[in-house]
Formats: structure tokens, sequence, C-alpha cells
């Protein structure tokens, strides 16, 4: 499965974005899908998961109750809806699957990276 990460772009502060992850070549309700963002000179973060059929969810503490993930399996897209942003949002945001049936955080369990897309808030 090919991912295709987009939607960044800049954006004031307490603004909102809505990126998308578009996938192709293969069954990609299977997989378990996580969004995480690196900001510059720091490392790759988790941000949000869903599970394969989007009955539950996932997010890191310094995103919950902003951040809302989504999927729709029969468009095998699957969006981060973004609102309340910070600058501290800032970084490149990729999307990945992993093959465990569960939540996890960590970059070692995704196996299959999308190209990122840019999010820049503005202070």
């Amino acid at each position: 499965v090919q991912l295709q990460a987009s939607g960044g772009g800049l954006v004031q502060a307490g603004g909102s974005l809505r990126l998308s992850c578009a996938a192709s070549g293969g069954t990609f309700s299977i997989s378990v899908l996580g969004w995480f963002r690196q900001a510059p000179g720091k490392e790759r973060e988790f941000a949000a998961a869903i599970s394969r059929g989007g009955g539950w969810s996932h997010y890191a503490d310094s995103v919950k109750g902003r951040f809302t993930i989504s999927r729709d399996n029969g468009k095998n897209t699957v969006s981060l809806q973004m609102n309340s942003l910070k600058p501290e949002d800032t970084g490149i945001y990729y999307c990945a699957t992993t093959p465990r049936p569960y939540a996890v955080t960590t970059t070692r369990d995704y196996d299959n990276w999308g190209q990122g897309t840019e999010v820049t808030v503005s202070s």
C-alpha cells in the first residue's frame, strides 16, 4: 500500500487544517493507521492512530481535544482534522500503517510510511 499525505500549509495560531492520507495499491482497511509529526530538529513523534474499522482512536496528550482522526475505507483515506492549532504543532506530518491490531505510538512499530506534508503555525 502506498500512502500519500496532503493538506498541509501555513495557518495562524488558533486556526484549523485538515490533513488527508490517501492509500493506493493494496488493502487499506486491514491496517491500523497513525499520524506522526516531526518538528525541525526534533524526533518524529506520535500524534494519533485509528483502528482498521474506525471503531477506536488514540491521541497523544499534546493533541487530545484538538485533533480528530477519521477514516473512510471505501475511499481509502484517513483524515486528521486539526483545530486550535498552536505554533508547537509546526512540523512535517506523516501517515503510516502498522501490522499491529492495536494502538501503537512508536515509529518502530510502523512499517509503511508516506511522504510528509508540512504544517506551519504562525504565532
